[in-house]
């Protein structure tokens, strides 16, 4: 694995290959933007997006999601992958924050985290993207370009991946390290064919030998 000052180098070449990567998951609210996240697992950005406008039309806040009946929102939802799962989870996560937060996203990690369907990551990414807090929010995007630079080892599970990320950079580079490396992984080091012509620090990276060995 790398060092502390050459993770820094390469992700800011990272940053500066995205300058302006954000979180392309269309929200205007801590709530939406929860919601999107939790549509995400297993699902595109893009495949969520084309769901979230007509159902953030229908379904103003929590309130909205408990007046139909689970099928309705299951039939919302079809074209995303485990929809009716997520169905339920977004019913009990609605039904949660009426019942214990006025309707309104908790901005602490250790709420978050107890709200049905809401894992790691998507706390994560709320904390970042919506409350400003410094995090990491290790897709699998971020966990491959994390793997493939050696920033972390090829066994390593999500967790161990986010919390050698932290030891990596200082605080102050997590969020946007997080949103740069999501964008390198979905732009130019994808999972398939990865674009190693154009890649800036493909010298460090561990397909690179595969590559090789397909040439």
């Amino acid at each position: 694995m790398i060092s502390k000052i050459r993770a820094r180098e390469m992700v800011k070449v990272m940053c500066e290959c995205f300058p302006d990567a954000y979180c392309e998951l269309v929200h205007s609210n801590a709530f939406e933007l929860t919601i999107a996240v939790l549509l995400s697992a297993q699902t595109t950005d893009v495949g969520v997006n084309k769901v979230t406008p007509n159902l953030f039309s229908k379904y103003k806040g929590p309130a909205d999601y408990l007046k139909v009946q689970t099928s309705e929102l299951e039939n919302d939802l079809r074209s995303i992958g485990l929809y009716k799962t997520k169905a339920r989870n977004v019913k009990k996560l609605c039904e949660i924050l009426i019942l214990e937060y006025q309707g309104e996203i908790p901005s602490t990690y250790e709420e978050l985290i107890k709200l049905p369907g809401v894992g790691r990551k998507t706390a994560n990414v709320v904390l970042s993207v919506w409350f400003g807090v410094p995090r990491i929010a290790v897709d699998t995007h971020v966990e491959r370009i994390s793997k493939r630079l050696k920033f972390a080892r090829l066994k390593d599970n999500v967790l161990m991946v986010e919390e050698r990320l932290m030891y990596l950079l200082p605080e102050e580079m997590w969020s946007r390290a997080h949103h740069a490396m999501i964008f390198f992984g979905r732009y130019l080091c994808t999972a398939r064919n990865p674009n190693c012509e154009e890649c800036p620090l493909f010298k460090s990276c561990t397909y690179r030998n595969k590559a090789k060995e397909k040439s």
